[in-house]
């Protein structure tokens, strides 16, 4: 099978980096200079029309957006390997609602904190208080949910630990600290220090 990953270091690319180093999967590596508006190129929209990254073309057909290429890259690569629930099981499950719970309903509210605090036109006190309550609640299902667990889904790391952790990872550094989280900081701690995630970033 042919792969080519279009990316930009530390860009929403990067957790689809880490994965594929994770999974060790051969594959060509494209940078695309979004500094420079090269990800609004005619060649680049003829790959992927959103002018984003990441983008990875599958023997010649493009899969874009990031949640879309960690899910197959898990099912198709991940399985073999321990690294993503077989097909069937309620693990499988679990692993497709929590990595799009991160991707979706978290980021959602990350996207609101940075909107809130961060662009200079909609700054506004009261919405980014509202958006960081919302950001603790979510911690709040994710602490309980690693309670009693090393990883999102049990003893064994797999690749929704790093989808929801690349997430959660993103917000501490625009104001979603996970300091008053103990489980969930003591999760991201042990995920980022993998060497896949160190080696990707």
């Amino acid at each position: 099978m042919s792969l080519v990953f279009y990316w930009h270091p530390m860009s929403s690319a990067t957790p689809v980096a880490c994965a594929l180093a994770e999974l060790a999967v051969p594959h060509e590596r494209v940078e695309i200079d979004i500094r420079n508006g090269e990800q609004r190129t005619p060649a680049y929209l003829a790959i992927n029309p959103n002018g984003k990254v990441p983008c990875l073309v599958v023997d010649g057909t493009p899969l874009f957006e990031g949640l879309a290429i960690l899910q197959w890259l898990g099912a198709q690569y991940g399985v073999a390997q321990g690294l993503w629930p077989k097909e069937g099981t309620p693990e499988r499950l679990q692993a497709l609602s929590w990595t799009t719970w991160a991707y979706v309903t978290y980021a959602a509210l990350l996207s609101r904190l940075w909107l809130a605090t961060r662009e200079q036109a909609l700054q506004n006190h009261d919405h980014a208080a509202a958006a960081l309550a919302g950001v603790n609640d979510l911690l709040d299902i994710l602490d309980a949910r690693l309670s009693g667990r090393t990883w999102m889904l049990g003893e064994d790391y797999s690749l929704v630990d790093l989808v929801v952790g690349s997430v959660v990872g993103y917000g501490v550094y625009f104001g979603a600290d996970v300091e008053a989280h103990p489980q969930v900081k003591a999760w991201l701690t042990a995920l980022q220090a993998r060497p896949a995630m160190q080696g990707a970033v």
